[in-house]
């Protein structure tokens, strides 16, 4: 490019020169700015309840308007469905077994030592911030400000701290993803304004106990919510694993945790008795007041006359599912109100705004809440993108990404050469070319718990594009599902001679990404 006095020289009214210089500077300076990053990550948000992916039990406007205005992705998948370990591998590119955190549950630590993209982005001249739901026990590193929630947090009054430690609690009045959000917008306020950004806002809904702001608590009044065509699935058929689980909605709920009662329903068993709802104890006089307002008459009618069977988990994943969704709405409330405050302060066409969520979550489906399990609804996750100057509006992906794609992702939308040991792959170049059939085909999936909570078994497998492998490799080994012609995962074709090819086939694959991603022998895995 001419420099500028040559420029200038080269035209001949000097006045008309240095106007047309500058400008193209302007242009120059323009198409080679960095963008800023707005990634927004919510806790067990399923894609059945997103209306871009085809909710039919709620409606998302403005998570819906990074698809409408940007692209999704159909087939997001992340590579261990539990909170800390997925959140992990969004920082570091990495899957479980090399970032080092593999599970919730051992007292486990995040090396906050080794390299993150916020690390890279913070080193490069981003301001950098977190706010809102950590869930990886060490303090957080990479960020010039950050405030987040002790462990899962709470939605009612919650603590948050900063880097002046946990012992240096601040209780914030409200709800939790207002608060969150607002500690977000105030950050983009003050921050240095001639550094390109990374906010990273991170919501603790719609996370188990499911306790929605008092003025969502009347949603859903009008209508039950249509159940999943599996609600009453019982398990046979497939891995015997699966009978042995404790996350049954039929089973598995505690009304006194769950289902907002205040007092021990009497014919409840000890499991379905054993904790107190830990939100209402968090609560001031006033907002106990709207609770109870709302609950206490819905519970006396349910005690007066208790329904029965099949009727009576109908009555748990309706109690369920309605204050689930009324935490998404919140959130998607809050979406609206990250993406209007960029619209508003001139933002909105240099600056990368994502949706995700760190996995699915079981809505009913299979007769579960809950996660783990390499079965669709929780491998699942959003994935939900708007880069003005890069996605055209309404792009559609159908390909195959993982949580560990997002940290090269961000490094190459930034610039910033992409360092060694990083696993995942950069999407960029799937925003330039949406039907790239030059991407993976195949995607690992590890979980490493054992029969802990909600009696999931450690698993690995490989999910395709129309085939998925699962190996119980604890327990009683394969399961082969056609995902095109069985969505919902009910027939094991494992033991079926006319599956055969199509079984050793998969088991390929999977030898060869535990191979490619440098796995450890499964009996060093279960170490974990």
């Amino acid at each position: 490019m001419q420099s500028l006095e040559k420029m200038v020289r080269s035209i001949g009214n000097p006045v008309i020169g240095l106007v047309l210089a500058l400008s193209t500077l302007s242009v120059f300076a323009e198409e080679n700015r960095r963008p800023n990053i707005v990634f927004i990550f919510s806790d067990d948000h399923a894609t059945q309840s997103i209306g871009a992916y085809g909710s039919k039990i709620n409606k998302t406007p403005n998570i819906d308007r990074l698809a409408n205005e940007g692209s999704i992705f159909l087939n997001s998948f992340c590579g261990n469905s539990i909170c800390g370990p997925s959140r992990a591998s969004v920082l570091t590119g990495k899957h479980s077994h090399i970032n080092g955190f593999y599970t919730n549950s051992g007292g486990t630590q995040f090396d906050g030592s080794q390299m993150t993209f916020p690390k890279l982005l913070q080193k490069s001249g981003y301001a950098t911030a977190l706010v809102g739901k950590w869930h990886l026990v060490s303090d957080p590193t990479g960020f010039d400000y950050w405030e987040v929630v002790p462990g899962q947090g709470s939605y009612y009054n919650p603590d948050f701290y900063t880097s002046a430690g946990q012992d240096n609690k601040k209780r914030y009045e409200g709800y939790i993803t207002d608060i969150t959000t607002d500690l977000g917008l105030k950050w983009l306020d003050e921050r240095d304004k001639d550094k390109p950004f990374l906010l990273m806002c991170q919501q603790k809904a719609p996370h188990r106990t499911w306790a929605p702001n008092l003025k969502h608590l009347y949603n859903y009044e009008d209508a039950p919510v249509p159940e999943p065509s599996t609600l009453f699935d019982d398990w046979k058929g497939r891995s015997n694993t699966l009978a042995g689980n404790e996350m049954s909605i039929k089973d598995h709920f505690i009304y006194q945790w769950d289902m907002k009662f205040q007092e021990r329903v009497p014919f409840a068993n000890d499991f379905e008795s054993r904790l107190n709802e830990p939100e209402y104890a968090r609560m001031n006089p006033e907002q106990r007041a709207v609770w109870d307002a709302y609950f206490e008459p819905r519970n006396a009618a349910f005690l007066a006359s208790p329904p029965t069977g099949k009727d009576l988990t109908r009555w748990k994943y309706q109690r369920y599912i309605k204050n689930y969704l009324r935490c998404i709405d919140s959130v998607d409330e809050n979406v609206g109100r990250v993406l209007n405050y960029l619209d508003e302060n001139g933002l909105t066409e240099n600056t990368i705004v994502i949706y995700s969520s760190d996995q699915g979550f079981y809505l009913g489906e299979h007769g579960w809440y809950d996660k783990r399990w390499m079965y669709e609804e929780s491998l699942r996750m959003p994935f939900l993108i708007r880069w003005p100057e890069k996605i055209a509006p309404g792009t559609r992906h159908e390909q195959l990404i993982q949580n560990i794609d997002y940290a090269p992702t961000f490094l190459e939308a930034a610039g910033i050469e992409r360092p060694n040991g990083i696993q995942g792959k950069s999407m960029v170049s799937l925003y330039e070319k949406p039907n790239s059939q030059n991407w993976r085909k195949y995607v690992y999936y590890h979980y490493y718990e054992h029969l802990t909570e909600h009696g999931v078994p450690r698993h690995d497998g490989v999910r395709g594009e129309r085939y998925k492998l699962i190996n119980f490799y604890s327990n009683d080994g394969w399961s082969l599902y056609d995902l095109e012609t069985d969505p919902d995962e009910l027939k094991d074709l494992s033991k079926l001679p006319e599956y055969k090819d199509t079984l050793i086939h998969m088991q390929g694959q999977l030898a060869r990404l535990r191979a490619q991603y440098e796995l450890p022998e499964y009996a060093e895995s279960m170490k974990h």
